[in-house]
């Protein structure tokens, strides 16, 4: 079965909707990285050159009695790994779904376990055994890349296979209902986006109000109709305007 990492989420079971018995006058669902993009995408560039260092040094060190060619294939499963390893850290989505009724905003947000890195995990270390156990029949140096390359990765997909807690820290759900007359300001993000909302509830238990953001991330060019239509629903004396957001971000602009 084919990998399409471009479909919408579907809610999962563990999360329902409040307002279901309402009629949805808005609402989707979309993959988004929750975090300040620009710090992870600088963090990715640094491993990625210090990785790029890291495998040049280690074909530069040639095994004793190793070929070219073998010294070559380790480089690059070093550089694979780490690759992989880095990007499962700094460009992680998470899930999330809008829901607009009259009676206000519903958002769910979560993460699931990604099963698909299991089978791309399992799949390509399966490939390269193959493939590095072939060039061993020719070479046996070749055994010392598998052990580096596809054995690696054999020992990443184990750990996140059966590690418990690997597969608690990449599973949330969480769930999210605001009246309209609890939002206190609405913005539209000019760098991302997203239509961040001010709130102000009083938590169950509390006897104050809490105060906080909502980033309502949107589909490409999107964001404008979404902030219209949260618009008309909100008090005329909601401030409405326009800011540089940063995810995670304070209460202030």
């Amino acid at each position: 079965m084919p990998l399409n990492l471009n479909r919408e989420p579907d809610l999962p079971p563990q999360l329902k909707w409040k307002c279901a018995h309402e009629p949805k006058l808005l609402g989707w669902t979309i993959r988004a990285r929750n975090y300040n993009t620009f710090v992870a995408n600088c963090m990715f560039a640094f491993m990625a050159v210090a990785t790029t260092g890291g495998a040049y040094t280690v074909y530069l060190h040639p095994i004793p009695g190793a070929e070219h060619i073998t010294q070559l294939a380790i480089s690059v499963g070093f550089y694979m790994l780490i690759t992989l390893t880095t990007s499962s850290m700094t460009h992680q989505r998470m899930n999330s779904a809008y829901r607009f009724t009259k009676s206000g905003i519903e958002y769910c947000e979560w993460k699931e376990f990604p099963q698909w890195a299991l089978t791309f995990l399992k799949w390509m270390t399966g490939i390269t055994a193959i493939i590095f156990i072939f060039m061993a029949t020719i070479d046996i140096t070749f055994l010392i890349g598998a052990l580096v390359g596809p054995g690696g990765m054999g020992l990443m997909y184990l750990t996140m296979a059966n590690s418990k807690n690997h597969r608690d820290l990449h599973t949330q759900y969480h769930h999210y209902a605001y009246k309209w007359k609890e939002i206190t300001q609405l913005a539209i993000a000019t760098n991302r986006e997203i239509v961040d909302l001010k709130y102000s509830v009083t938590q169950k238990g509390d006897n104050y109000k809490t105060n906080w953001n909502l980033n309502i991330y949107c589909k490409s060019n999107q964001k404008e109709n979404v902030a219209a239509f949260i618009k008309i629903h909100l008090s005329p004396d909601v401030p409405f305007i326009r800011a540089k957001i940063n995810v995670p971000l304070s209460t202030d602009y």
